[in-house]
């Protein structure tokens, strides 16, 4: 029974979902060998060296450089998450208690990878550091956030932006434990784990009828797939590039200083409005960080 009431929970089935995604092979992205793969087409080795010993914002790499390898990652994640999805809806009706749980799997799968990607281009620090196979309350905090920028919920795009403009300010290269499990932020990521959870579900149905035909269906889940997937990557990517972690000033002169963590204080300019999230909607999150211009090319 009471497991039955956690799957009925949105909150909850979101969660399950995203630490069963994280747990599959391939899903975790090295930084390290990401950036200096995604950037040596573009940038000197010197170049490389430091954006994965500080930042890419730390070594000066800029933002349109940034952008390319950022689109090239997405197209990249879309195409093997179509192709799989196609592939996933060959078999047709039968075959629909197996495929759609695997290709739902692999969907959020790659989300995951390209928000990983995504993620360390524009200077977040490593989100899976350590050797441990599970997933930390911090980083599904933030991961949470980013599939709710995806999804083009505010309250996800103001709590990204104040836990970014934070930790630029204070130089960290962890995430904030504090805001994400405990401080301001959290409600919020409780709110959009509980909105996703129901997205999901209407994803879920949305594949199950895309797959019913053999053949066709390959067709039309491939082609549901790549409509949904690139728009997404994209907010994401749109999003993140704006940000205060961008900038080359972001530097970390002090390396002790750097392996610091973002103070709970810093974050309360996030103010929740509307805590009742009237009719399924998300509250409105004053941020207090400005939209940035893309910095000269060099």
């Amino acid at each position: 029974m009471a497991k039955s009431k956690v799957m009925e929970n949105p909150e909850s089935r979101f969660s399950a979902v995203l630490a069963s995604a994280a747990s599959l092979p391939g899903v975790r992205i090295d930084r390290e060998a990401y950036l200096r793969k995604a950037l040596a087409r573009y940038c000197s080795e010197d170049d490389i060296r430091r954006a994965i010993e500080e930042t890419p914002a730390a070594a000066g790499i800029p933002l349109k450089i940034l952008d390319k390898a950022a689109n090239d990652s997405i197209g990249y994640e879309t195409a093997k998450a179509s192709a799989l999805s196609a592939a996933a809806g060959m078999p047709g009706f039968i075959a629909l208690p197996a495929t759609v749980p695997a290709d739902m799997a692999q969907y959020f799968g790659h989300m995951l990878r390209i928000a990983q990607k995504l993620a360390y281009l524009y200077s977040w620090p490593d989100l899976f550091a350590g050797d441990s196979d599970g997933i930390d309350d911090a980083t599904k905090g933030v991961l949470t956030l980013f599939f709710g920028v995806m999804f083009g919920t505010q309250s996800a795009n103001a709590a990204v932006g104040q836990i970014a403009g934070t930790m630029s300010k204070q130089v960290a290269k962890k995430l904030p434990q504090k805001a994400l499990t405990q401080g301001v932020i959290y409600p919020i990521v409780k709110k959009v784990a509980a909105y996703l959870g129901v997205e999901m579900t209407k994803q879920t149905f949305a594949k199950t009828v895309s797959k019913a035909i053999p053949v066709v269906g390959a067709v039309v889940s491939g082609g549901l797939t790549f409509a949904t997937y690139r728009p997404m990557a994209r907010r994401l990517k749109n999003h993140l590039a704006g940000l205060e972690l961008t900038h080359p000033t972001h530097r970390a002169a002090d390396p002790a200083f750097m392996e610091g963590e973002v103070v709970d204080a810093e974050v309360v300019d996030a103010e929740v409005v509307d805590a009742g999230f009237p009719d399924g909607e998300f509250v409105e999150v004053r941020d207090s960080t400005t939209d940035r211009t893309e910095p000269a090319s060099t």
